[in-house]
């Protein structure tokens, strides 16, 4: 699949190159595979595949989130429930 399917399925402005926070992780998209994102975290060596929504946030140049999917499971996600 191609970053068009990934921008179009999901809905959300994944481009390579871009910043994102995985997992509340800072890190670059370096490329896209099947229906996933590649992104290398910061300070590591190799990307990895990530879904393009799960704990995703996707910023602009300065930081600011463009993207995120809200949480909505029953114990929250992105730092979990009580």
């Amino acid at each position: 699949m191609t970053a068009a399917y990934v921008r179009a399925y999901y809905r959300v402005p994944a481009e390579r190159g871009g910043r994102v926070e995985a997992e509340g992780k800072p890190g670059r998209i370096t490329s896209f595979a099947g229906a996933h994102i590649r992104i290398r975290l910061d300070g590591e060596k190799h990307s990895r595949p990530w879904h393009p929504t799960w704990h995703m946030k996707y910023l602009d140049a300065a930081g600011n989130v463009l993207f995120h999917e809200p949480c909505t499971g029953p114990s929250g996600c992105c730092g979990g429930g009580s």
